[in-house]
């Protein structure tokens, strides 16, 4: 009773598909197309077509979509024209190729053509044989003979399998309204395969102390499918995105500063939306990048950077000669020629030497920066700045408490005077007792100091500090 019961369902709905008309919608038929990429391997397409809908149940093949669609985001809307309503809505991928031909055509004839030479000519031999297997090579019936891959130089299908399409196709069961006619239709949908990212170089001038900022996107398509004359979005910020369990092996089928020279910004929900002045084309499998944004004459403060380890302070020590780190503190205010929000990205850093050429000194990676913030980007460590540090005392005053005293050489072989920054990670429940240089306590468990280091020269730091510590 219940197989029945699910015939008589599926037997009318089957055959009102075949029913339907057919129209076909190429991605050349775009009237428009708008593409948001976001950081997280995803862009969110949006394109209208006209299409011309028949009377009555139809199939819409609307090609062209990346073969990397999401296809349970797609949704579909009837801008103006003929009103219309989707009953079903299938993704094809199944794409032609030579193998996908030979599984089709198993159990039915296929002519081989074999090339042969007679007096200087080449004549085509042509054989009807029926195929009887496609796996790991090739089983003929030809008359009574059973042939076991045989040569041919090529293969004449009678027709191309109504299964088998030249690109992915959404395919669309729906039903016009009143008599059909021209309809302007707009599907949205995300994709995967998309993604940009941000990328900068700063040129120091020779001094060191202002340079030029520029900002360039990169954009990487590999949804399988190009968007030519495209209206471009990008998203800045950390958009949550929910992550599937690793898809099921099987064939998919039914499913119910200066402002930016060429990207104007604006907030957008809790992130930043950045559209591209001019519309543009992403090809299939393309890398393309657009200066994003400019800022020249951005002052940059250098630092020296010399920090500690928290295991010092509960044991015996017996020194080291850590290295001085040097990085370029800058504002992102319109003040110092920047002021816009800055996607995470990698900043290259380049200096100009004194005959003018651009040489680079080091980089890092920049996160989300809103404007009016500051960043540093830590280059590397200094050549002509050396340290050596070593415990001068270790006590054990009770369980859990324990006082260490410290020595920091610093010694400045540059040609300018230096100020180091040290920080301290003591940890624990800490008290400084005594120390030759004045300390801030930064944090809970950090102390720093700034100690001020003449050209050619050397700076002593030490400092006594008692800390309890209690696992």
């Amino acid at each position: 009773m219940k197989t029945l019961l699910c015939m008589m369902v599926l037997l009318p709905a089957l055959a009102w598909t075949a029913d339907s008309a057919r129209v076909t919608s190429s991605p050349e038929q775009r009237s428009g197309v708008s593409v948001t990429v976001y950081n997280s391997n995803r862009g969110m397409v949006t394109e209208t077509r006209e299409v011309v809908l028949p009377q009555g149940p139809f199939l819409l093949d609307f090609e062209g979509v990346p073969s990397a669609i999401m296809p349970q985001t797609v949704a579909l809307k009837a801008l103006k024209g003929a009103p219309f309503r989707i009953l079903e809505q299938n993704y094809e991928y199944d794409l032609i190729s030579p193998q996908k031909l030979l599984e089709k055509f198993v159990g039915r004839e296929v002519v081989l053509v074999q090339l042969q030479q007679e007096n200087s000519t080449t004549v085509a031999r042509r054989t009807r044989a029926r195929l009887l297997s496609a796996n790991n090579g090739t089983v003929w019936k030809a008359g009574e003979a059973i042939l076991s891959n045989p040569s041919y130089a090529y293969l004449e299908y009678p027709e191309v399998p109504e299964n088998l399409y030249a690109r992915p196709t959404l395919v669309w069961l729906g039903e016009a309204q009143g008599t059909g006619g021209k309809a302007l239709v707009e599907a949205s949908y995300l994709t995967g395969g998309m993604t940009w990212s941000a990328d900068y170089v700063f040129t120091l001038d020779s001094a060191g102390r202002v340079g030029d900022l520029t900002g360039w996107v990169t954009l990487n398509n590999t949804s399988g499918a190009a968007f030519n004359n495209a209206d471009l979005k990008l998203i800045a910020g950390d958009v949550q995105v929910i992550q599937p369990p690793p898809p099921a092996m099987y064939e998919m089928r039914t499913m119910a500063a200066k402002a930016a020279p060429q990207f104007e910004e604006k907030a957008f929900f809790e992130y930043h939306l950045y559209t591209l002045d001019r519309a543009t084309d992403l090809g299939d499998n393309q890398q393309k990048q657009v200066e994003l944004l400019r800022g020249e004459g951005v002052p940059a403060a250098r630092e020296y950077l010399l920090e500690g380890q928290p295991w010092y302070y509960r044991q015996k020590f017996t020194g080291d000669k850590p290295k001085v780190a040097v990085r370029l503190k800058l504002q992102n205010r319109k003040a110092d020629r920047l002021g816009m929000p800055l996607p995470a990205g990698i900043v290259r850093v380049y200096q100009r030497d004194t005959d003018g050429s651009a040489q680079f000194v080091g980089e890092d990676r920049l996160d989300h920066t809103p404007k009016d913030e500051s960043f540093h980007l830590r280059l590397g460590n200094a050549f002509d700045l050396a340290a050596e540090r070593k415990q001068t005392d270790f006590t054990i005053l009770s369980n859990c408490l324990y006082e260490s005293e410290y020595e920091l050489k610093i010694r400045n072989h540059k040609t300018e005077d230096v100020t180091v920054r040290v920080i301290e990670p003591v940890g624990g429940d800490w008290t400084m007792i005594r120390s030759s240089h004045p300390h801030e306590k930064t944090a809970a468990f950090a102390c720093e100091f700034q100690v001020p280091v003449k050209r050619d020269a050397e700076a002593v730091l030490t400092y006594r500090v008692r800390v309890k510590v209690c696992d």
